[in-house]
């Protein structure tokens, strides 16, 4: 097959990824240097359309790049007025009171925002400022330097068969070259997951950890609505099954965000990360609140854990990992956007000096040093220990040492050191035959629903006859593996039912792509207990069009 012939455009610095990490990046190098070509590439078909966060803001990294942000109409609209935090039983719940948490936990001085159109608002600054920004542009290759430094990205590739052969309306995409790529895919991006393992910049640090966050959008009868008040709980319904909870966020417009984290290391592989949000929708608690209210979106994707000590080295020739594309969430406080801006703005300082310099396509030193000796490296070193004891030792022992240990880092030391998360999630899955089977209430299509029915509630679209973008390193593991070693756990990991064992009389037993449900979350990539699944970009403009997530 001959080589594909692709036009080239050139740029100082090529940004993947319109998440806040990107733009904040973008915003940056045009506010210290106007004359610098800026391009932000997003596979969302709009800005905003594949951004999922919890969330509520700190924002400090928006202070700190655009300080009037007020006046400009940021949409940062409800301040958090107040805050709880529970502890769940199957029937009732105990309130920790708020002096016992530690000062990092307090929410106020910070916004209830959908981060979608956050970042939609930021999209305008960088365009005001000059940045060229593409949405819809999937970038499914890097493009390496005679030297194999980064030097670009291949975007905008539509058109091939499903078979991957070039259709009839094929369009071989452009390679955009920067003297520095900047990744800001997000959590486990398939350009990121690339240059880590190329360069080896795990080398060094602890494993990647990883949670699967599920939300729900929900217009409640006003007469329940508390705008500003923000509701964390855990315990009930995962229990010893798996680590994880809930947050419930009290938005404008009698609206309310209800999401629920499963973190990724459980050992059953009969959990249903899914299901136990659904189940935890009919506490007495919640399901007094959502009575009589409806969902009007739903959406999910992974979020990285693992904290401080598993932050992979961040510079590579010719470009830099950015925001969760190197793992910057605080997960005590379910936070990682703040971060995600600050190191936008880090990479983009450093880049800004090295052109000063006369430099192109090295290391950005700088950036890693910022990051790991400024506030963003502060923020994650006071709680880096909070998941691996989670891991290890449980809920109750995270809560009191780990509480502990966030005191005492607040006066700047910790006890513990520096302790190790152990194994991967993926190698955290035990056998099926080690574990019993849970059984799960079947959705009441009112406060719980079935996974199609909410899919359909975060418009996924996929054009269906393009590649299947989940690929199978081996199409044999998933039936003669992982069905009677694990029970076949994608048909439950999934949280938009994308893999599914189809039986049919006198035939064998068949594993099914509907790669068209996909949401990007990345929880197959990171799950599959054979690492068998790759997650890969479609063309540009398919997946989720999340509207106000």
């Amino acid at each position: 097959m001959a080589e594909i012939e692709r036009e080239a455009m050139e740029y100082d610095v090529v940004i993947v990824g319109a998440g806040p990490a990107g733009l904040s990046a973008a915003i940056r190098l045009k506010q210290l240097d106007a004359d610098l070509d800026v391009v932000v590439l997003e596979k969302g078909s709009e800005v905003g359309a594949h951004i999922l966060s919890g969330a509520v803001l700190d924002p400090v990294g928006l202070n700190k790049l655009i300080p009037d942000w007020k006046e400009k109409g940021a949409p940062l609209n409800v301040p958090v007025e107040n805050d709880n935090f529970y502890m769940l039983g199957e029937a009732g719940q105990i309130r920790v009171p708020n002096f016992a948490m530690p000062p990092l936990m307090n929410n106020h001085g910070n916004y209830i925002v959908s981060m979608g159109n956050v970042c939609r608002w930021m999209a305008e600054q960088a365009e005001e400022l000059g940045v060229e920004i593409f949405p819809g542009m999937a970038c499914s290759e890097l493009v390496y330097g005679d030297d194999g430094e980064v030097k670009g990205v291949v975007a905008g590739e539509f058109g091939k068969n499903a078979d991957g052969t070039q259709g009839p309306s094929y369009e071989p995409g452009m390679e955009l070259h920067g003297k520095y790529v900047f990744l800001s895919e997000g959590v486990r991006g398939s350009l990121s997951k690339e240059v880590i393992e190329k360069f080896a910049l795990s080398a060094g640090h602890d494993v990647q950890k990883y949670g699967v966050g599920m939300k729900e959008i929900w217009e409640i009868d006003p007469a329940k609505h508390k705008e500003g008040t923000v509701t964390h709980t855990m315990g009930w319904p995962l229990g010893g099954n798996a680590g994880g909870g809930s947050f419930i966020y009290h938005l404008e417009n009698n609206q309310v965000y209800v999401g629920f984290v499963v973190h990724l290391n459980y050992k059953n592989p009969h959990l249903f990360p899914y299901m136990e949000f659904q189940r935890f929708k009919h506490h007495p608690m919640v399901a007094d609140l959502l009575k009589g209210g409806k969902r009007i979106a739903y959406g999910a994707r992974a979020i990285t854990e693992g904290g401080y000590q598993s932050m992979p080295k961040l510079t590579f020739p010719g470009g830099a990992l950015l925001g969760c594309s190197a793992g910057m969430v605080n997960v005590p406080r379910i936070k990682g956007n703040h971060n995600a801006m600050l190191s936008g703005i880090a990479a983009a300082e450093a880049a800004v000096e090295a052109f000063k310099d006369g430099r192109q396509s090295d290391e950005l030193t700088d950036y890693e040093t910022v990051v790991r000796d400024g506030e963003i490296g502060d923020d994650l070193k006071k709680v880096r220990n909070v998941k691996p004891l989670w891991s290890k030792y449980g809920l109750l022992a995270s809560l009191a040492v780990g509480g502990m240990d966030m005191w005492t880092n607040t006066f700047g030391f910790s006890l513990l050191g520096t302790l190790k998360h152990g194994k991967s999630d993926a190698d955290a899955t035990e056998e099926a035959s080690k574990h019993k089977v849970i059984d799960y209430p079947k959705p009441d299509g009112t406060l719980s629903f079935d996974r199609l029915t909410n899919v359909a509630f975060s418009f996924t679209n996929h054009e269906e006859s393009q590649p299947a973008h989940l690929h199978l390193k081996d199409p044999s593991v998933p039936v003669n593996i992982n069905l009677p070693k694990y029970a076949g756990p994608a048909a439950r990991y999934c949280p938009a039912g994308v893999y599914e064992y189809v039986e049919e009389e006198g035939k064998d037993t068949r594993f099914v792509i509907n790669f068209q449900n996909c949401v990007h979350c990345k929880t197959c990539d990171i799950k599959d207990p054979s690492q068998n699944i790759n997650w890969t970009v479609p063309q540009g403009g398919d997946g989720p069009n999340y509207p106000n997530m």
